[in-house]
């Protein structure tokens, strides 16, 4: 854990300074948009500020591993849109080169294992162009696949592509019964899962390989099997192609797929890894039995492969544990045409008390490297791939920073990385031996323009007998002697964590520099403090983690630089919002929902992926998880149509009964605080009516309150004017009732 200190805002391990871009003869296509010369007023962040910083991603060492691809995103807020180029950097750091000025999004570039061309993705399909001294020549298309392409990636040879697509799924439109009504607009099903997170589930993900010398790419091999198999793959909506992974040799796919569909799908989380032979298209799977296995990846030398791993189906905060397996080829005289054995499955985490994420094998195959959220930052870490396994720690837990995972790991064993912290957005950076080297600045010219703030950590007690990890951030130019307003931070999830990551709505430096007191309590229920204090919240909603909150509240409204006080949150954080509402009595001044859930019964039977509150809604022991046409234990598992409901409203389980009788919207006769409501229409994990219930709620009590519905958003706001729209609510809500007078001298 870590000890009261404090640490002065500083941006980076080094120094910013503004790095020139290479002149190029280049000329910006029409709708580019390029790196924001927003002026800072008097120090101070903003949101105009906050959506004008350049947003780098998806970094990809060269194979002579000399220089860096990435890219960046700009906004224009006037445009209320985005455009995403490509730029280089040599691996040491230096100078950039911006290889792209598209007026449209270039996506998932990488580097022909030759390194003299480049692949991306531009409009739905696949493009090559050559490389050349810092250039991109003239463009290829490469594929002109009918429903587009989502993602790709290169056999180890480059000879063939891997790509993901589309087929229609279960789901019914009015033109698939009969063609005159193209026209119609409805969607029928006769099972679960037809919609998820933001969309209607019309179309599914497959995934299909395709020989590149033959010119250009129309169709591929379904590894599926074909447009009628109604799996996913990758497993939407949030997993990609880091899903599927390549052997050295391109004669297997590894990749991971939940094979279920409709009701089964969306009341499990059993997630296998299955191995597909590009010769023969015979599969096999690495029998876990249960639980979530994702990112599988092979050993440099294919003699092993990895992959992350949770042990327990329908539970999706269940410890990350990084397994490692041998891998068995035939006999090289037999031609090695069948799947290769695998054999030795070993959880190489089984002593960490922490969840793994991001795997990437060493030059040597005889480790590998990931990152981890530990006590409140996310590190890297190294782990010998046998069994006498052993851990070792390459980034500091003295670096407030989150470390995102290696891109690529060097002969001399520097990692090539990325970084951020709740004061910066991601840049590049380049660890060894504890030496941290920033390699990009590409928001220097803004940030460093901004005030400095302090952020201390604090160790706050619980009811429990434990403590938790505080966050403070404090206004720039903070004066104890004066009073400030205090933000109250309730955690999404529930199971997440309060690290030192960069978001570009709940932003905590934003928040300090409009005049707040920013608090972040890592209540029970967040991941990056070991299992059992993640697992806790499962079943106790209204328990534990509430009472974390309140102390938390109490422990800054207790400072005599700190006057009134809001609590704020999404998701599993606008429950606790609305919760707190109802039990908090005066400690609170005013509140913040966003996309919160406040009818729990209402939102069992509107969400999609049931596996989420059945397990934390009746806390399912691992046993009861899913059992098909069984009963389970008195008063734990309830079977009905075949499928584990112990977290339904008609459960008895005792802890689904204590769950839903104490429900927000069974407090509402206890609000009396004013209250935002915020959600977007396109919601489906929270639907929208969740807000408008609450809403509805707080006026016929005749509590001062206010609705924003976002008709185009998901559970996110994303576009540049809703998002900007979206800040200036949000502070406009907590000035008018936390900032009724200037500073003033301190309470005492």
């Amino acid at each position: 854990m870590f000890n009261m200190k404090t640490k002065m805002l500083t941006l980076a391990a080094a120094a910013f300074g503004l790095l020139a871009c290479t002149q190029t003869a280049m000329k910006p296509e029409q709708g580019y948009i390029g790196p924001s010369d927003i002026q800072v007023q008097d120090g101070r962040m903003s949101p105009e500020v906050l959506l004008s910083l350049g947003r780098l991603s998806d970094p990809q060492l060269s194979p002579d591993g000399k220089t860096i691809l990435y890219g960046v995103s700009y906004t224009s807020i006037q445009d209320n849109r985005s455009v995403r180029n490509l730029f280089t950097i040599p691996f040491d750091g230096g100078e950039k080169t911006q290889l792209t000025m598209d007026g449209k999004s270039i996506n998932n570039a990488r580097w022909a294992p030759d390194g003299e061309s480049v692949f991306f993705l531009q409009g739905g399909q696949v493009w090559k162009a050559p490389y050349k001294a810092g250039k991109l020549g003239a463009r290829v298309q490469v594929t002109d696949v009918p429903k587009g392409v989502d993602e790709f990636s290169l056999s180890p040879d480059g000879s063939q592509l891997m790509f993901v697509s589309s087929v229609h799924s279960a789901v019914e439109r009015p033109v698939d019964t009969d063609p005159m009504l193209d026209k119609a607009d409805a969607y029928a099903t006769e099972d679960l899962m037809y919609r998820h997170w933001d969309h209607w589930v019309e179309d599914i993900n497959h995934t299909y390989v395709a020989p590149l010398a033959n010119g250009i790419i129309k169709e591929g091999l379904d590894i599926l099997g074909g447009p009628d198999v109604l799996y996913q793959l990758p497993n939407g909506p949030f997993g990609g192609i880091e899903n599927l992974c390549w052997s050295p040799d391109g004669r297997y796919i590894a990749y991971s797929c939940k094979k279920k569909v409709g009701k089964e799908y969306a009341f499990s989380t059993d997630t296998e890894i299955y191995i597909y032979c590009i010769l023969t298209g015979e599969t096999t799977v690495i029998p876990m039995g249960g639980g979530y296995d994702t990112v599988p990846v092979w050993s440099p030398d294919g003699s092993k492969i990895a992959w992350l791993s949770m042990a327990r189906d329908g539970y999706e905060a269940d410890k990350v544990r990084l397994m490692v397996a041998d891998v068995i080829y035939e006999p090289e005289g037999e031609g090695q045409t069948a799947n290769p054995a695998i054999e030795n499955i070993t959880d190489l985490t089984a002593d960490f008390a922490y969840n793994a994420d991001g795997p990437v094998w060493a030059a040597d195959s005889k480790s590998l490297y990931f990152n981890s959220l530990v006590e409140g930052v996310q590190g890297i870490f190294n782990v010998i791939a046998d069994p006498e396994t052993a851990f070792f720690r390459l980034t500091a837990p003295t670096l407030w920073f989150d470390f995102g995972s290696p891109f690529a790991v060097l002969q001399d064993g520097t990692l090539l990385t990325t970084y951020c912290s709740m004061d910066f957005p991601t840049e590049l950076v380049s660890v060894n031996d504890n030496s941290i080297q920033q390699l990009t600045f590409e928001n220097a010219h803004i940030l460093d323009q901004l005030d400095k703030h302090e952020t201390e950590a604090r160790m706050v007690p619980t009811a429990d007998g434990g403590e938790m990890l505080t966050w403070v951030l404090y206004p720039p130019k903070f004066d104890r002697t004066k009073e400030y307003p205090a933000i109250e931070i309730c955690l999404g999830g529930p199971q997440g964590t309060l690290s030192q990551s960069w978001s570009y709505r709940w932003n905590y430096c934003l928040m300090a520099h409009q005049g707040y007191v920013v608090v972040l309590p890592n209540r029970h229920g967040t991941t990056a403090f070991g299992q059992p204090w993640c697992e806790q919240i499962s079943g106790d909603y209204i328990g534990l983690n509430m009472q974390d909150y309140l102390a938390a509240g109490k422990m800054i409204k207790d400072e005599p630089f700190v006057g009134k006080l809001a609590a704020c949150g999404a998701s599993y954080g606008g429950y606790s919002v609305y919760y707190l509402a109802g039990i908090h009595g005066d400690l609170y001044d005013c509140f913040i929902s966003h996309a919160g859930i406040f009818n729990e019964e209402h939102m069992y039977m509107t969400t999609e992926e049931m596996w989420f509150p059945n397990w934390d809604n009746g806390g399912i022991p691992h046993e009861y998880a899913y059992e098909e046409g069984q009963m389970g234990a008195a008063g734990d598992g309830i079977t009905f149509g075949g499928l584990q409901q112990a977290g339904s409203p008609w459960s008895n389980a005792p802890k689904a009964v204590r769950h839903y009788a104490n429900s927000p919207h069974k407090l509402v006769q206890n609000w009396h605080t004013p209250i935002l409501c915020m959600h977007g229409g396109m919601d489906f994990r929270v639907p929208y009516d969740e807000g408008m219930a609450a809403f509805n709620a707080a006026q016929m009590m005749g509590v001062p309150s206010k609705l924003i519905v976002f008709p185009g958003e998901n559970h996110w706001i994303l576009k540049p004017q809703n998002a900007l729209y979206w800040h200036r609510s949000y502070f406009n809500w907590l000035d008018r009732w936390l900032k009724e007078a200037p500073a003033q001298e301190g309470k005492n």
